[in-house]
Order: C-alpha cells, then structure tokens, then sequence
C-alpha cells in the first residue's frame, strides 16, 4: 500500500455502502415509529417515512460534490487521517451538524439554553422552523463566501495543468500568481450582493460573510501550522490534523443549505436528523469508493465539476438572500455539473484510447 491510499481490499460496489443500507433500514424504521406517535395512523406514519426518503435524496444530491472534493483531499492524507475522518468525520457530521447545529442556532437567535432549544423543538416545532428560517440570512452569507474560497482557490492555482473549461481555466491558472486575488474577487461579489439588500439585511449579511471569509484564511493557516507542527514530531506525515479541520469546516458548509432547506418539508428536528444522517451515510460511502477505487485519476475532469458545483451552490446561497430558491434546483443544478464533467471524461478516455 502507498501513502495516501485507505489500506481495504476491493471491494464490490454494494460493498461500500453496507452501512448506508443498514443506517437507512435503521433511519426509516425509526422514522416509521415516529410517524406512528406522532399521528397514531398508517397514513401519518407513511407520511413521515416519505419525507425522511426525500429528505435522504435531498441531502445526498445537494452533498455529492462534496463526497468529490472530500475525495480529493483524502487522498494527500495519511491512511491513519483517513481513517480518523471517515470514522469521527461521520459522527460529527451526522450529530453535530444535523442536530447540534440547528440546536445552537436556535440558541443563539433566540438566547435560550440548549435543554430549553431541544424541548422547544420537540413542543412547538412551528416555533423552531420560525427562528431557524429567520437565521437563514447569515448562514447563506458565512457558508456561501466560504465555499466560494473554495471553489476560487482550486482554480487559481499556478501548478494546475488540467483544464475542463479552458479558455476560462486557463486564464485564471494565470493569474494564480497575483496575491490574494481570490479573496478581491469574493470581495467585490460580496460587497456586489449586499448592494441589492435593504440597511439592516445588508450589515448582517457583511457581517456574516467576512466571518466566512475569516475562516476559511484561518482553517488554511491553522491547517498548516498543524500539519507541519505533526511534520515535525513524525517525518513524512502529510495531511494530518490540519487537513482533518479543514474537511469538517468544509461538511459544515455543505450542510448550511441542506439542513435549512430541510425545514421547507418538516418541522420536526428528529424528522430532519434522520433523513438527512442518512443522506450523510452516503455521502461517506461515496468518498471512500472514490478514494479507493481511484474514481478521480481515472476521470480527469471529475473534480472540475465538483469544484464549479461548488462555486455555483455558493452564488445560490448569496442568491437566497434576496429570493427563494427551491433545493431541487440546488441539488439538480450541481448534478449536471457533476454529470457534464463525468461526460467529457468519458469522451477524453475514448479519445485517448483511440
């Protein structure tokens, strides 16, 4: 085995999403007693095993982009890193950004305790979707700038050799050298979106937005002062602690649209928490098929798409500062991102072969 590879034996395809299958059994089963206690009817408990389906699909479209980019930077870790991240990487995705997250924000907006937010959940769920709807302004602004450093910071980069869309690709590859000019440009797009808002919405979405910006210098800074602090007490070791940050600050970014976009077909947290863990456990399997089975060498282009998916949910998310954007759209407009770079990998392959 060599370094940055997960030491597993192939395996067949449903082999990588055993435990997606086994928490979606779990998920909907548990779902389906809910559904039961909360109507005490088989419509009512058919109703809410459907939602926890769609939910599942909705976060499983609107993340597969975000199994890619994990993907992409697992494979610079060290097997023990990838490990770490696909086992204590899930647990905090799935309880920390599903059911903490949204807890936190309500504590927060609505300067409750964290036991008063849980009970308020369970007791007036209406209430709850209210203060997290009207939360939904910062999170748009904080997880759409960061995300747009992401996407911008892939294609800036000098060393980049591989181009999907050329002509544009190319030319940002050349201005990679300038310093800091991905950070202009999310600046003046920022500073372009806050334009349209009203006074108050506008100091709250800058507010938030610097803030997204601020984390995604502070992560890579903190990221490489990490990694070369492990660097220094095991030679050879890349991709460690830092790289580790750096993914769960991305998945909480990703989640950003997924979990408020949830509220829109249930109120009810625990409804939310388990369609979306499970959409999650997919999400996981997913980046592990695509590490180990080398998805992302053998499709050149595969990564480019994910990267403007990315740049695109990003400018959705500033977007739905100012109007509602349904999360099919979200979630389709990312897929055929996805789909059009796996196409014009395909193409390159047959070209290539001939």
């Amino acid at each position: 085995m060599t370094q940055g590879t997960i030491d597993v034996p192939g395996r067949a395809m449903a082999g990588y999403f055993k435990w997606a299958f086994i928490v979606t059994a779990l998920g909907l089963a548990m779902g389906a007693v809910l559904g039961w206690q909360m109507t005490g009817t088989i419509g009512g408990m058919a109703g809410i095993f459907f939602i926890c389906t769609v939910l599942a699909v909705l976060e499983i479209s609107l993340s597969f982009d975000n199994a890619i980019v994990n993907a992409n930077k697992l494979k610079t870790m060290t097997p023990e890193w990838q490990r770490r991240f696909l086992t204590w990487g899930i647990l905090i995705a799935v309880f920390g950004m599903r059911i903490v997250f949204p807890l936190l924000i309500v504590v927060i907006a609505a300067g409750i305790g964290p036991w008063q937010a849980l009970v308020l959940a369970a007791s007036q769920p209406a209430e709850y979707a209210r203060i997290m709807h009207d939360a939904h302004l910062p999170i748009a602004a904080f997880g759409g700038t960061f995300l747009m450093m992401v996407g911008l910071s892939f294609f800036f980069d000098h060393e980049k050799d591989v181009h999907w869309v050329r002509w544009l690709e190319r030319r940002m590859q050349e201005y990679a050298t300038v310093r800091g000019i991905e950070v202009a440009f999310v600046l003046v797009v920022m500073l372009g979106f806050s334009r349209l808002l009203g006074p108050v919405e506008r100091e709250v979405f800058l507010h938030s937005a610097i803030w997204g910006l601020l984390t995604f210098l502070l992560v890579e800074v903190l990221g490489g002062l990490l990694d070369r602090s492990q660097e220094t007490l095991k030679a050879g070791a890349q991709g460690g602690v830092g790289a580790f940050l750096y993914l769960e600050v991305l998945d909480a970014s990703f989640s950003f649209d997924g979990v408020i976009g949830a509220f829109a077909l249930s109120q009810n947290l625990f409804i939310i928490a388990i369609g979306l863990g499970i959409g999650a456990m997919y999400v996981r399997s997913m980046t592990i098929m695509l590490v180990e089975k080398g998805t992302l060498a053998e499709y050149r282009y595969l990564e480019h798409g994910a990267f403007w998916a990315i740049i695109a949910l990003s400018v959705i998310m500033y977007a739905q500062a100012l109007v509602h954007i349904p999360e099919v759209i979200t979630g389709l407009g990312g897929a055929a991102l996805i789909g059009l770079s796996f196409w014009a990998s395909v193409r390159h392959n047959r070209a290539a072969a001939r």
